[in-house]
């Protein structure tokens, strides 16, 4: 089947690929807007765990399951959970048991866009706005003009989104909590010490109003998330210097007095690509007013903390269930009206609980922390019991 209506995305993150992707195989075209001037342009993060009824759902109706195992890890699920005097509290050992497989955020782009037309992504395209028409179509416009008329855009463009701004007056507030990201290469052969400390998957630390994860990608690199409970003040004023990499891994030690040195290895093996990421998110159970010709997915539409490991599950998913509704109703008003009160449900109930994530950062994290770990310990253990 042909559709002659066409979509265009701003944004080609997961979300906005996978959306591509199941129109693509549904013979409907789409035309995604990406500012990178190429799929390299910048890091695309770290590892991810694609969960089996969103992220792994999605490339399997997407037709590329064999893609995906072709590069996902299974063997990096393991969690080991310490407090901040290096005292082991939890370890999960059987990393390849699990039913959520790694895979790198660069991977998974690749192979999104390796199963698209190469002439539907627009890269180096700076969407300024996105004007509504007279006849129901919008308008994508960016600095020198026109880049496409379209009978449905979808903002894909993450917690900044350009195209919110036409069905919600929300915006991102910050959460209380900073991340400071740092990257280690070359692991095993260059920081043996802390590769043992990080044999497979991921390492958790609670230490109080301060954390840690440290997690794996392939090749051994690792990536390693520093965070913090601070005020809004704190935050302008910046907790460190990232612009100077010796200066911020200084500043950082002194931020941590009493954790163990086998955890201050982390900030002693970093690289220079030092970051600070403010936590943000949209008002749990957000949703809009549905507008015909314009719809959101992904993080433009529920961005959320990032603990529970939804984000990327839920923005593929949101990729998929809109694909798939306008595949099925040549009403496409109706099929996105219904997407979107679907969405808003799910959403709703991932962000509620990432919200509750945000405890790993707190004065009780330890316990809440531990429990977390024991039921998923319990819904495996009562998996493999049936």
């Amino acid at each position: 089947m042909h559709i002659t209506k066409t979509v265009g995305i701003i944004g080609s993150g997961p979300g906005g690929l996978t959306l591509a992707r199941i129109l693509a195989t549904r013979g409907i075209a789409a035309t995604v807007f990406e500012l990178d001037e190429h799929p390299l342009a910048r890091p695309q993060g770290g590892s991810l765990d694609l969960h089996g009824d969103s992220g792994l759902r999605a490339l399997r109706e997407a037709g590329l399951t064999a893609e995906f195992k072709a590069v996902a890890r299974y063997d990096d699920q393991g969690d080991a959970l310490y407090d901040a005097q290096g005292t082991l509290h939890f370890q999960h050992n059987e990393a390849s048991d699990g039913d959520r497989p790694e895979i790198d955020r660069t991977q998974l782009r690749s192979l999104l866009l390796d199963s698209l037309p190469s002439e539907w992504i627009r890269w180096g395209s700076k969407v300024s706005a996105v004007e509504p028409l007279p006849d129901g179509r919008y308008r994508v416009v960016g600095p020198a003009g026109s880049l496409g008329t379209f009978d449905l855009v979808v903002g894909a463009d993450g917690a900044w989104s350009r195209v919110r701004p036409l069905v919600s007056p929300a915006t991102p507030t910050f959460t209380g909590v900073l991340f400071i990201e740092l990257q280690i290469d070359d692991v095993d052969s260059r920081h043996p010490a802390v590769a043992k400390l990080l044999p497979r998957g991921k390492i958790s630390v609670v230490g109080g109003n301060q954390g840690l994860i440290a997690q794996r990608s392939s090749h051994g690199h690792v990536r390693a998330y520093f965070m913090f409970r601070i005020s809004e003040a704190q935050l302008q004023q910046g907790l460190v210097d990232t612009s100077s990499p010796a200066r911020a891994r200084e500043q950082l030690k002194a931020l941590l007095p009493g954790w163990a040195p086998s955890l201050l290895a982390f900030i002693d093996a970093c690289n220079d690509t030092l970051a600070a990421r403010p936590i943000v998110a949209l008002p749990v159970g957000h949703r809009w007013t549905h507008r015909p010709g314009v719809t959101l997915l992904g993080d433009a539409a529920h961005v959320m903390p990032p603990f529970s490991g939804e984000g990327v599950n839920m923005a593929m998913l949101d990729g998929l269930e809109l694909g798939l509704a306008l595949a099925a109703d040549a009403d496409w008003s109706r099929a996105v009206k219904g997407y979107e009160e679907a969405m808003f449900e799910r959403a709703a109930s991932a962000a509620s609980g990432a919200m509750e994530g945000l405890d790993f950062v707190s004065e009780h994290a330890l316990d809440h922390v531990l429990e977390h770990f024991r039921e998923i310990q319990r819904q495996v253990a009562a998996a493999g019991s049936h």
